[in-house]
């Protein structure tokens, strides 16, 4: 059917959600007649494509999280419009190694002459790709169809003066910007991204009593936005966080300051200090970084197939008007998966820790796991009852002890608790060389492969209020997080390196921190190492400088975005609240929309039209929204979450165009 309309619409953010938006609208696109136009205004202070987090100028040091083969900001789906331009990462990497385009710059080429697909790629050059991608796009206009780039913040958005004589009674927004001006659309679309968040308030105390006493504290933020140089050499810093941009903030101050790593013993690294590296203390509640990740060839490990958390199973439950709790109904589902991809993969790849014929425990487990209408029995005394005749103690799987490797320990002193460190990262990236032949990896395998199934069944209400609040976000996504979004293993042992060399240490688990102002130095301790009969407390680290390694809260009710701020003050948009199992209402971290494709509801309730939400900011009715879409593997599954962030872009899409 074509557009019997002209049709003028915002996209509010320039990244790869936006750009997603863009390339659905002109894939869309279908005039009724050549007077039929299409205007999109593109707002964004970053550059397009891009956007802030995948600039192309930023340091090559820091990585992706996922390897070449996983990302796209085109779809797949043979059931959407056919994309005008475009492909994955991965098909782009192999068109730019045969014939580069002359955009790219010598940095560029040279990060892709060795890059393969299963490598992980600079996010410099992930944002190459994606301006490239945007420029083919815009090379491809269809007829009616213009954009227009704005270079610029949006600071506000409120619905249009009152119609004029013979307007036509459509809903129209005024998009204000930082430079004066203002847009008078039809539609607009939030795809904001990441955006800045007041600090919490043990944040605000550490960063008063810094200015208070001259030393020097990093908030929360965007790697690419710190500035290193201000971190100085030689003396402790400390580091709260161990995920991923802890090993940003790793980078920077080793390898960015002109250390080297170097082939070291039995096949390890070794470090080779430049003098000009800060005394890294590393925390986190953990005491440990997030695990790496195993060396597969594809996404998944093709060694695990989910039995049980698998999308029929979990799809039951709405076809039965059940409305699933995460604890009750989903997770031991995804706990059996996980058992039986450990258990599994131990019989096949160590048989000695069996203590019987291999065939015969995976019978007695299979058994066990099935799901019994009809037995009282828990399943999971049934399964400790099967691993005590059949599987050696040593080899059993503690599978809540992986996310907490040091849980149960204590350390008398902190070089004990460094080797206890160094021990677990190198064990960790022992066992993420072996991939489909490790257990725990493929245990970590099916929680991946879970996770995929989970964010469909509990997107838009698939779970209860109480569990997504408790279980859900309580105590998986922390957990799930910490094992399965890990770096690459090279990471691990670059890590374990720099213990070596005495540029890292660390607090330990569960540290508490603050200020000693006598001293002038921030302070961290846990009570899990050095303490003893005089000092209950443990050991006292001190330092003159703290970088928070977390990302800026995701959070819309503690953003800093005077656009967001502004649609919260205006009603046009407010923060979903859900029930706890008490009872209470809690605010969400992302905004009330209605189904997809997603239109916020303001304050009062009501649905304002015309205003589409896409990304983090539905965090409330999505879950796992951060991540890039996932291009299609060349085998095993493929999940509807994979590419869900294209799809929500797509229905945006239609819904502007009328389609």
């Amino acid at each position: 059917m074509g557009i019997s309309q002209s049709i003028r619409t915002a996209v509010i953010g320039a990244g790869p959600r936006g750009t997603s938006v863009l390339e659905r609208l002109l894939a869309n696109w279908a005039p009724a007649g050549p007077d039929t136009t299409l205007h999109i205004d593109v707002i964004d202070p970053y550059p397009a494509g891009p956007g802030h987090v995948w600039q192309p100028g930023q340091s090559r040091l820091y990585l992706m999280n996922t390897q070449s083969f996983y990302p796209t900001v085109i779809p797949e789906d043979p059931d959407l419009a056919r994309p005008l331009a475009g492909h994955t990462f991965d098909r782009w990497r192999e068109l730019q190694q045969h014939q580069p385009h002359p955009s790219l710059t010598a940095e560029d080429r040279a990060e892709l002459s060795g890059l393969g697909s299963t490598d992980f790629p600079s996010r410099a050059l992930y944002g190459r790709y994606l301006r490239s991608t945007l420029d083919e796009l815009l090379s491809r206009l269809p007829a009616g169809a213009t954009v227009d780039f704005h270079n610029t913040a949006a600071t506000s958005v409120r619905h249009a003066a009152a119609p004029g004589p013979g307007d036509d009674g459509r809903v129209r927004f005024d998009v204000g910007l930082a430079d004066g001006g203002v847009l008078t659309v039809d539609s607009v679309v939030l795809a904001l991204g990441h955006l800045e968040s007041r600090l919490n308030p043990e944040q605000r105390d550490l960063q008063a009593a810094a200015e208070e006493l001259g030393l020097l504290y990093l908030p929360p933020a965007a790697p690419a936005d710190v500035d290193w140089s201000l971190v100085p050499a030689v003396k402790p810093v400390l580091v709260r966080g161990m995920g991923l941009n802890f090993f940003d903030a790793m980078g920077q101050l080793t390898e960015g300051r002109g250390g080297q790593f170097l082939p070291g013993e039995n096949g390890g690294l070794s470090y080779l200090p430049s003098g000009r590296e800060p005394l890294i203390i590393a925390a986190s509640r953990r005491g440990t970084p997030y695990r790496a990740k195993a060396t597969l060839a594809g996404y998944y490990p093709e060694a695990v197939t989910l039995r049980y958390c698998t999308e029929s199973a979990v799809a039951k439950f709405a076809e039965a008007g059940i409305r699933p709790a995460f604890d009750h109904d989903l997770w031991p589902l995804l706990h059996r998966d996980a058992l039986w991809a450990y258990y599994s993969t131990l019989a096949r790849s160590q048989p000695g820790a069996i203590l019987t014929e291999p065939k015969e425990f995976l019978k007695a487990l299979e058994e066990a796991l099935h799901p019994h209408a009809h037995s009282a029995a828990k399943w999971d005394d049934l399964v400790d009852s099967v691993l005590e005749i059949h599987v050696r103690p040593a080899h059993r799987l503690n599978l809540l002890g992986l996310a907490a490797p040091l849980a149960g320990r204590s350390f008398a002193t902190r070089a004990e608790l460094d080797n206890a460190v160094v021990e677990y990262l190198l064990d960790d990236a022992r066992r993420s060389a072996l991939g489909e032949d490790d257990p725990v990896k493929m245990t970590i395998g099916a929680l991946h492969h879970g996770r995929a199934v989970l964010k469909t069944a509990v997107a838009d209400g698939g779970i209860t209020d109480e569990s997504w609040v408790a279980g859900l976000r309580g105590w998986f996504e922390s957990f799930v997080e910490g094992l399965a979004s890990g770096p690459p293993a090279l990471r691990s042992e670059q890590l374990a390196a720099l213990v070596s060399a005495g540029v890292v240490r660390f607090v330990g688990p569960d540290p508490k921190f603050g200020v000693d102002r006598k001293a002038g130095t921030f302070t961290a301790v846990s009570p899990w190492v050095g303490n003893s009969a005089d000092d209950a407390a443990g050991e006292v680290v001190q330092a003159v400088a703290m970088v928070e390694a977390l990302a800026p809260a995701n959070k819309v009710a503690v953003n800093q975005s005077p656009l967001l701020e502004h649609l919260l003050a205006e009603g046009l948009v407010r923060p979903r609240l859900v029930m706890t199992v008490e009872g209470a209402p809690v605010p969400t971290s992302g905004l009330d929309v209605t189904p997809h494709p997603y239109r916020a509801l303001g304050a009062n309730g009501s649905v304002t039209e015309g205003l589409y939400v896409l990304g983090l900011q539905l965090s409330a009715v999505q879950w796992g929204t951060a991540i890039a879409a996932e291009a299609r593997q060349k085998s095993g599954p493929v999940y509807r979450s994979g590419q869900r962030t294209l799809r929500d872009a797509d229905e945006i899409a239609r819904a502007i165009l009328g389609r």
